[in-house]
């Protein structure tokens, strides 16, 4: 890895400062419910490895999934990551990133759920839920109704 992919970052407070690596420089957006629910508009993320938190006593997990769960800041409600239970990696929010030169938006899943009221410009990898579920769910994991979100 290159330095230019070291990243730094914090929550919106600063209780919770991490760095990491990330995969590629390159945004991703969820239209899930869930995230949609969980920050108020798509997820906007960066797939990270590496990431290693300041104080791991300032981040409430939550566990969204039978696969995954969220991270945010106990002391101002920052969403900071979306983590696969069994994988090293983390999708870290976007906006926490102290230098975000150089990235590009490159896909959005859960296109299938995206409501109508936004669109973005850029063209980008477009996967829909049930292809989402087939990648990462555990088999016979049945999707999340919008209702229950």
């Amino acid at each position: 890895m290159t330095a230019s992919l070291q990243r730094t970052g914090h929550c919106l407070c600063g209780a919770v400062r991490f760095t990491a690596t990330l995969a590629k420089p390159e945004v991703g957006a969820c239209h899930c419910a869930m995230c949609r629910r969980w920050a108020s508009a798509p997820f906007m993320a960066i797939e990270c490895t590496h990431v290693r938190f300041s104080d791991e006593d300032q981040i409430t997990r939550f566990r969204s999934s039978d696969w995954a769960e969220r991270g945010f800041c106990r002391q101002c409600g920052s969403a900071l990551f979306y983590h696969i239970i069994d994988a090293d990696g983390y999708a870290m929010a976007a906006g926490l990133f102290d230098d975000q030169t150089g990235l590009g938006f490159t896909h959005q899943v859960f296109i299938d759920k995206k409501p109508d009221h936004y669109d973005f410009a850029q063209e980008t990898r477009n996967l829909t839920e049930a292809q989402i579920y087939k990648m990462y769910a555990p088999p016979g994991t049945e999707p999340i109704s919008d209702e229950n979100t």
